[in-house]
Formats: structure tokens, C-alpha cells, sequence
């Protein structure tokens, strides 16, 4: 019995939601309104010029920490000075040095792509080019995304996710790593739609992670949340840590739980309001041999429940879907291990808190059973069909049809469908072929039939010679290919009518070498041979001359 698995709940312990409620006076209520500006600047200041301390290993010394950690390899002694030592200070391991934000050295750091899927354009900002996205694809500096019916999953320099819904415009204004240090500072501007966002935390003060909106800011130390921008406003629900929120220089804390809306023109009051809980997912098994899945889970207040479902592997979004009832079927999915999460909506359909289960699709094909034409049997139709069962679940399945049991070079197939029953995808030439079909399920799971001959009846067309090279008293001679030929004969002959044969020889390649006595005339002709009861005919004659 395959192990049962529970799903867990992602959301904050009762502690913490008690400390935040006794911080933050009435944040028990479902939903309330704060005018901007009527508490406290939040901790976290964009504007703060930090210093980050450094502590010395083995082997450091002021030259080494200058040229390694600092933009101005020179400004050694200036670092001595700003921690109040002296110029012959001699540094030593465990040592710790103060060192300002702004001296350290600055890279920028591209992010990288770790799936897409449809439509989605990468405009890169030196040249305002516009390419499709892909996995190879590198984000730079100013460069912007344009998702239409696509969407996409960006990984950062310090690990942190990305994932960018359909219909959204999202800009990189900055992808800064400050050297060796660990700390980044990473800008982006949502114009429209949608971003999840799993941010790693900021390492020391000088790190900072912010999205603006046209209406808003979210500034991040590490956490987990969505961002959502249209013209009406903007909106964030996050769903662990904390995310200051609200318009430029007037944001407030949003903890775990809760989310918050700020339109973009009128009233300048936060919207903020918790989140619907994360429903109980009904158990389902681990392993997933047999699709489709049935999802389901307790009956909740909301009216809507959002589905989303995510590679775990690269984070790349393979469903999204909203449903109005309290079940699922997850079907169409590949091999492979997936989070799937469930969450309620409200009434402007916004997600609350998700509950994530981790699931893996281990989908097998099967054999299947030949059932027409039979083995060893002809046929007079060119397009003949072809039938088999299928014995396992979630298949499709394609016949394969070549000129050995091999199967190395197919001369046919049928398209892949769910179907038992093909017709190749183009007419058979007359010749004795080998047909099988093939099984896949789950993209990575294969199962072939056994081989069956069949012969095509007719006969093969005539080979037309197509080119004749002259070298000295030898003459080569070019021919067509001509499928389900086995050989090709060639004849030789004073006559164009080929009465009187001089040579005749069976060549396995669509050439051949002649020697000829100059100043006299032949005729070259040649057709294709096949196995089996298939009729060949000549193909036209070819005058031959040597001076």
C-alpha cells in the first residue's frame, strides 16, 4: 500500500500571532483600514547607509581584505582609520573591521531562468531587442519580461525564486552582489500582473530586496509572499515572514497571515485584512501511479479555491485553476515530483494562506497487443491501418513502421494519441516492411511491441539517372534512391534499345564506376530491386560517349 501522506499548512504558530497581535494593536480583526503615515516608519529604511563587519581569517591581511572586499584596493589605511587604528596596525585572524556599505566592491549579477513555458518575452535593456525567453536565457540589468499566456520561474544570485503568472510586465532595474560578501541588492518594478516570491533572507543590513509597483513598494528581508499590480492598485499576501508594504516612504509591516491593497489614485488608506486559512487537504498517496488524481478537502467558507501546481525540481508552473467546488482532478501530468497547493479565495479573489502537498507521478507504460494486420501478411493499400490494445493507463501510443527489425531508421510513424488504432503518415512504396508501436507514459516511461512483417504489394518506380561524371576512360554514374529497394540493377548496352546486353551488375549504393573503350557509344539504364513479389521496372537509358 503505497505511503499516505498529510498535507501540511503553511502557516504561523499561535505564539507568534499572539506577539504580532500585542505589537500591533487590532491586527485580531479581519480587516481594517490605516491612513498612511499614522504609525511608526518601519525599522527597515532604504535610505540607511550600513556598515558590515567583517571578521579576519587565516591568513588575511589589510592588502588581501583592500583588493578582495573593497571597490578602491587603495583605500586600506582609509578602513584602518574608519575602525580608529593605526596606520601600523597588524591585523590578525578573529579580528573584526567595520567596513561601510558604500567602499565595498559591486558586481552585477544576471538572473537565470529555470523554466518557462508559452508565450513570454525577454526585451533586453542595452538594445530594447525582443527575443522568446528560454531556459538558456540570461537577465541582465534593465532587461524586462512580457508574459502573454505564458509564465516563468527566475532564480536570483543568492538563491531567492521568482515566479512570474501569466499577463504580467516585470523590469530589473538592479541585480547587484556586493563581492564576496553574500549581501545583494535586487530592484525589480512590477508594471502588471502577478509575482510569488520566495526571498532568501538578507544576509547583514546592507542587503535589500524590493519590488515597486505603480502604486506601491514592498521592501523584504526573507520571506514568502504574492504580489499582484493592475491599474486599479496593488495588492501582497504573505504567506511567511513580513513585507513592508504601501506607497514610497508611508509603508507599514504586513506579517504572515495577512495581506493588503493600496489603490492608485484616491484614497491613500492600507487596506489590510487577513487572510482566509489554508483549508485541510484530504489525504492522497505519495506516489501517483495512475492518473487522474482526485484532490479534495474539507468544505470551507470561501466560495472559490485557486490550484496551483509547481515542478519542484525548477519551480516552473505547470497548472493554475480556479474551482468552485471542493475537489480536483489532476490529470496531464509528465514523470517527476511536484507541490501542490491549495488555497481559498476571498471575495475579490484573492489567495489566502496555501496548504502545500508534495506529490510524484510515477506513471508506467505497458505493452501492447498487436491485433492487424497480421505477421507475414501483404497488402495491396499504400495506406494501410493498423491495430493494437493498450494495456496500461495514462498512454499514448504511436506505430512505427521501418525496413528492418531494427528500427534504427523509420521510414514511417502514426502521430502519438490515445488512440488504438493509426494510419502512417505517408504512403507506403511497394517493398516488405516492419511495424511495431510504442507506448509512453508519464514523457519518460517507453514499452514496444514485438515486430510484425508486412508487404506492400505493387511495384517500384523506375529510377531515373541524375547525373554523369567523366574522368579519363572511366564514367560514374549517379541514380535516384528509390524506397524499399534492396539493390539497384544497372545494364549496359550498344543499343538504346538494350537488345544486346553487354553488362549487367547489382550495385547496393546509388552509384557506380564504368570503364568504357573511347570513341564508341553505350546505353546506361538501372532499376530498383526489391525483396519479395514486388515488380520493378527500367528506368530511362542514358547515352554514354568518350573521346
Amino acid at each position: 500500500m503505497p505511503e499516505q501522506i498529510r498535507p501540511t499548512v503553511r502557516n504561523i504558530p499561535i505564539y507568534l500571532i499572539a506577539l504580532v497581535m500585542t505589537l500591533v494593536p487590532g491586527l485580531a480583526a479581519a480587516g481594517w483600514s490605516v491612513a498612511q503615515g499614522s504609525a511608526p516608519a518601519s525599522s527597515y529604511s532604504a535610505e540607511s547607509t550600513p556598515e558590515w563587519i567583517y571578521t579576519l581569517q587565516k591568513n588575511d591581511s589589510l592588502a588581501s581584505i583592500s583588493e578582495s572586499l573593497l571597490q578602491n584596493a587603495n583605500d586600506g589605511h582609509r578602513l584602518l582609520a574608519h575602525n580608529g587604528l593605526p596606520s601600523n596596525t597588524s591585523l590578525k585572524a578573529g579580528q573584526s573591521l567595520r567596513i561601510p556599505i558604500a567602499w565595498l566592491k559591486r558586481q552585477p549579477e544576471r538572473a537565470r531562468v529555470s523554466s518557462v513555458s508559452g508565450n513570454v518575452q525577454h526585451i533586453s535593456g542595452a538594445d530594447g531587442r525582443k527575443t522568446a525567453l528560454t531556459k538558456q536565457s540570461l537577465i541582465r540589468v534593465g532587461d524586462e519580461l512580457l508574459l502573454g499566456a505564458g509564465s516563468a520561474t527566475l532564480t536570483l544570485a543568492d538563491g531567492s525564486e521568482l515566479r512570474v503568472s501569466p499577463n504580467s510586465r516585470l523590469m530589473f532595474n538592479r541585480l547587484t552582489q556586493y563581492g564576496k560578501t553574500g549581501m545583494v541588492d535586487t530592484r525589480l518594478r512590477l508594471h502588471k500582473g502577478e509575482v510569488h516570491s520566495r526571498v532568501k533572507p538578507l544576509r547583514e543590513s546592507g542587503s535589500r530586496f524590493e519590488i515597486t509597483t505603480p502604486s506601491a513598494i514592498a521592501a523584504v528581508r526573507g520571506t514568502s509572499f504574492t504580489l499582484q499590480a493592475n491599474a486599479n492598485g496593488s495588492s501582497i499576501q504573505v504567506q511567511q515572514g513580513a513585507v513592508d508594504f504601501g506607497r514610497p516612504g508611508k509603508s507599514q509591516r504586513i506579517p504572515a497571515g495577512y495581506g493588503a491593497s493600496v489603490a492608485t489614485t484616491g484614497s491613500e488608506r492600507l487596506r489590510i485584512r487577513q487572510l482566509p486559512p489554508a483549508p485541510e487537504i484530504n489525504p492522497v498517496e505519495q506516489v501517483v501511479s495512475q492518473l487522474p488524481l482526485e484532490l479534495s478537502w474539507k468544505t470551507t467558507p470561501a466560495s472559490a479555491h485557486r490550484i496551483d501546481i509547481f515542478e519542484t525540481s525548477s519551480g516552473g508552473w505547470v497548472q493554475s485553476r480556479s474551482v468552485s467546488s471542493s475537489q480536483f482532478p489532476i490529470d496531464q501530468l509528465d514523470n517527476g515530483q511536484y507541490e501542490i497547493h491549495v488555497a481559498a479565495l476571498d471575495r475579490r479573489g484573492i489567495a489566502g494562506l496555501p496548504s502545500v502537498i508534495p506529490i510524484e507521478v510515477e506513471l508506467q507504460a505497458k505493452t501492447p497487443n498487436l491485433l492487424s494486420p497480421a505477421h507475414d501478411t501483404s497488402v495491396d493499400d499504400d495506406m494501410p491501418e493498423f491495430r493494437w490494445q493498450l494495456n496500461g493507463s495514462n498512454e499514448v501510443a504511436r506505430v512505427e513502421i521501418s525496413q528492418d527489425e531494427t528500427f534504427e531508421n523509420l521510414v514511417s510513424t502514426s502521430e502519438w494519441a490515445p488512440e488504438s488504432r493509426a494510419l502512417p503518415s505517408r504512403a507506403l512504396s511497394p517493398g516488405t516492411y516492419f511495424w511495431r508501436v510504442t507506448t509512453e507514459a508519464g514523457g519518460t516511461s517507453f514499452a514496444a511491441s514485438e515486430a510484425r512483417k508486412l508487404t506492400v504489394n505493387g511495384s517500384l518506380p523506375p529510377v531515373r539517372i541524375i547525373n554523369i561524371n567523366y574522368l579519363d576512360s572511366q564514367v560514374r554514374v549517379f541514380w535516384e534512391q528509390a524506397d524499399s529497394a534492396q539493390k539497384y540493377r544497372l545494364q549496359l548496352s550498344e543499343e538504346p534499345s538494350f537488345q544486346n546486353i553487354i553488362k549487367e551488375a547489382d550495385v547496393p549504393d546509388t552509384a557506380a564506376s564504368l570503364r568504357l573503350i573511347p570513341g564508341r557509344r553505350y546505353f546506361v539504364r538501372v532499376k530498383a530491386v526489391s525483396q519479395g513479389p514486388i515488380a520493378s521496372r527500367w528506368g530511362p537509358g542514358r547515352e554514354l560517349y568518350l573521346d
